[in-house]
């Protein structure tokens, strides 16, 4: 764990040293070919950072946030487009933008629409998915006697209260720090009522968010050109699927070490076919009336969620050991804290505050 965590530390002060030449000197360069010039050898020294790291946490959300966000966020910056160009008034705010899930809210006029609704959580609400992750890892020490489809459902559950997690601690960090606002990450993807709502309106907006400028956009709007509007939408959806995919398969490679399979990449691909028919399935619903119920929509495609995870976007981390080896890790992490954290005193804490209230009650 001490050496994993050296290693962590190192690839991050890498990361942060690559981003201080984008804002001092990369972003000095005109925009345009020119910049991307420049720009090219950090994206090159983001995708080979990973590969320093052998655990599946850490490893997973490097390649996530450097590989991913942070190499499509140094591209629109080459253009001078995207978060990078909207919102860095210091360095500081650069690497932030540039290296975590996050999206500086902006102002937007009163009549404007935004894409993202405002979302108001509860204070107690992101306890309770802390309370309900650390049950689900504690159920795994069980998962022998469990049924496969419920250790499915868990993984689900897993990977969606560790990803809203993290992102929210990020959100609180730079909030905290900076005094921003910052845009939703996440807006309770089991309320959705369909594929279109779930994938564009509810899950991981993050990545939602830097799609649109870097696929979506421009295959639509070059398709346009060529197909028409609708056609050159349904392209562009099939696109930004097809990256979406291509992205998580890198990500599975980075954490596995194994040859890709591209079964998480046909995840994502068929999701998009099925959003594309759905879109346009709804609009014939629409014109002759027919609506199908919020309480029968939602949980169909839940379950059609969970059935192709299981199927194509699991199969991959179940065949390598990566899901055995992340538990084990989880486990090791626990015995790490414990050792590096004064318990003892939390401890003397806690009986101190249960006597004053058994006291005060006695009275």
């Amino acid at each position: 764990m001490d050496g994993e965590f050296g290693s962590f530390i190192k690839v991050w002060v890498i990361a942060i040293t690559c981003l201080c030449y984008c804002y001092y000197i990369a972003s000095k360069i005109p925009k345009g070919f020119l910049r991307l010039l420049s720009i090219i050898p950090v994206i090159y020294i983001f995708l080979i950072l990973p590969l320093n790291l052998s655990s599946p946490s850490s490893c997973s959300i490097t390649c996530f946030l450097l590989v991913w966000l942070g190499t499509f966020k140094l591209l629109l910056f080459s253009f001078n487009q995207g978060p990078l160009v909207l919102s860095h008034p210091n360095i500081a705010h650069f690497i932030s933008i540039a290296s975590l899930p996050i999206e500086l809210k902006q102002q937007h006029p009163p009549t404007q629409k935004t894409t993202t609704p405002e979302v108001e959580k509860p204070k107690w609400h992101m306890l309770l998915k802390v309370l309900l992750l650390t049950l689900i890892l504690c159920v795994y020490s069980y998962k022998e006697r469990l049924p496969p489809q419920f250790i499915i459902v868990l993984y689900c559950c897993h990977v969606y209260l560790s990803a809203e997690i993290t992102f929210a601690l990020c959100a609180v960090a730079v909030r905290t720090i900076f005094g921003c606002e910052i845009e939703p990450q996440f807006n309770k993807p089991y309320l959705c009522t369909s594929l279109q709502d779930f994938w564009g309106r509810r899950w991981n907006l993050t990545v939602t968010h830097i799609l649109r400028p870097t696929v979506y956009d421009p295959v639509r709007r070059i398709s346009t050109q060529f197909v028409g509007p609708t056609c050159a939408k349904s392209a562009a959806m099939l696109t930004t699927f097809l990256v979406s995919g291509l992205m998580h398969e890198l990500i599975y490679y980075y954490v596995s070490r194994a040859p890709p399979t591209w079964e998480v990449t046909c995840y994502f691909v068929l999701h998009g076919v099925c959003t594309a028919a759905e879109v346009v399935v709804k609009k014939v619903m629409l014109r002759r009336g027919w609506r199908l119920p919020r309480a029968m929509s939602g949980p169909l495609v839940v379950a059609f969620v969970v059935i192709t995870g299981r199927w194509l976007f699991f199969a991959q981390i179940l065949r390598n050991g990566v899901n055995r080896k992340a538990i084990r890790e989880y486990a090791v992490l626990l015995v790490f804290v414990k050792s590096k954290l004064p318990l003892h005193l939390l401890e003397h804490q806690i009986l101190s505050i249960l006597m004053v209230r058994n006291l005060s009650l006695m009275q």
